[in-house]
């Protein structure tokens, strides 16, 4: 059976309304109390370990030795994509309801398979660059009323390619890392010199991730199908923004410190593959792109995101936003197409930051500047609090999944608590 089937049953029981089906497998990086990270895929409540499998033999890693007994996915991803399709095939028939090379040892089973709520998770993956674009058109929109009017909204090269930025992988971190508030310089419209200090406009973006698992040299182009293929998989991604500070820095180069402070990822990277039934078409691209950047295949997917917002001191969440994926403008086959198109050499452990991703109603804003339009329209909180920006305390969570048959395929969550600048 092919991993994707929606009839496959693992031993392990399994919530349908759980992230981590057999359908899944993400990969990611974890501990236990006295040991040191190492890779593993989440089923279920449980993480298996597979340098523990990989020590019994049954995985064929194609001759690659310790992939798995390291603090990062980058080591595997370098064997590409033939062995990360057998690798997660064999994953998934160890973990089948029917085989009984794991579900009968009961030797192997306790030393594998750990409960997630035992193991603390880190970052997944070095990463080797991190790029971020501008790929919803709703966004993209939204930003440039609120900045330049209506009848100016989106720049003239908007539609014709995926505009991005080169950011920090320094500062990429995993999931529960809480954010200092960032300084910068600030400069109001009503005074004439900048201040330095900390940010007051701060912001989350809801993004989608994307790992990329296979370089290609400087000098070379991508195609639309090495491109797809160069993908290993994909995370939830924060880009956190502070408004202020890119407001009075990006002319005319930019996002800068405004942005490079904190990108918050998931902890689970879920596969290019696992994603494969959930592919659809992405918004019709008038005017059409030029020939290097069409694409022929679906490569947007039917992801359901979702941003919840726990104010500082307060014990019930509300709800930011709810929107999906499939109505990004720019595919991510196409954000690394058009990166690699000048020459760029890509590198293996490269971040793709999808750029905000919104819809076209308000429920569906993938920003506190649009939810809020720019502060002039603040969140009501439980607690009779407003909210423009974030706070100090304030904590973030975003959550995404593609709904099957019965069975979901998710990221789990990215959450960040912003503490005050140091």
């Amino acid at each position: 059976m092919h991993p994707n089937d929606p009839a496959l049953r693992s031993f392990i029981d399994v919530d349908p309304a759980s992230d981590f089906p057999i359908q899944n497998l993400p990969y990611g990086v974890f501990s236990t109390a006295g040991t040191s990270p190492r890779v593993g895929v989440a089923i279920g409540d449980n993480v298996l370990d597979l340098t523990a499998i990989d020590a019994e033999g049954l995985l064929d890693l194609g001759g690659a030795k310790g992939v798995f007994a390291q603090s990062s996915i980058n080591a595997f991803m370098v064997l590409g994509p033939k062995v990360w399709t057998a690798t997660r095939a064999r994953i998934s028939a160890l973990l089948r309801h029917d085989n009984i090379e794991l579900r009968d040892n009961a030797a192997l089973r306790q030393r594998a398979l750990l409960s997630r709520k035992n193991v603390t998770m880190h970052l997944p993956l070095v990463v080797a660059g991190f790029a971020d674009f501008y790929s919803s058109k709703e966004h993209a929109t939204n930003v440039g009323v609120m900045f330049r009017g209506k009848d100016n909204a989106l720049q003239p090269n908007w539609l014709h390619m995926p505009i991005g930025y080169n950011g920090r992988a320094s500062t990429v971190v995993v999931s529960g890392t809480k954010v200092p508030r960032p300084r910068g310089q600030l400069k109001s419209p009503n005074v004439d010199e900048p201040s330095f200090g900390p940010c007051k406009r701060l912001d989350f973006e809801l993004e989608l991730g994307v790992v990329i698992g296979q370089a290609s040299p400087m000098g070379g182009m991508l195609s639309e199908a090495q491109a797809e293929e160069s993908i290993f998989g994909f995370t939830l991604l924060n880009d956190w923004s502070a408004r202020d500070i890119q407001q009075w820095e990006y002319v005319p180069l930019g996002p800068f410190l405004g942005k490079s402070f904190a990108t918050s990822i998931s902890p689970w990277i879920v596969t290019r593959e696992a994603l494969e039934p959930f592919r659809v078409h992405g918004p019709v691209q008038q005017p059409a792109p030029l020939p290097y950047l069409q694409q022929r295949g679906a490569n947007n997917y039917d992801l359901h995101l979702e941003v919840d917002l726990l104010g500082a001191g307060t014990s019930q969440p509300v709800r930011l936003s709810t929107t999906n994926s499939k109505l990004m403008y720019w595919s991510s086959v196409q954000q690394l197409v058009h990166q690699a198109s000048n020459g760029c050499a890509i590198g293996i452990g490269d971040l793709l930051g999808s750029g905000t991703i919104s819809g076209p109603e308000k429920h569906q804003r993938g920003s506190l500047l649009e939810i809020s339009w720019n502060g002039s329209e603040p969140v009501e909180m439980p607690d009779g609090s407003r909210r423009s920006f974030l706070e100090d305390g304030d904590s973030l969570t975003m959550r995404g999944w593609c709904q099957g048959n019965s069975y979901r395929v998710g990221f789990g969550q990215v959450e960040g608590t912003i503490i005050p600048a140091r």
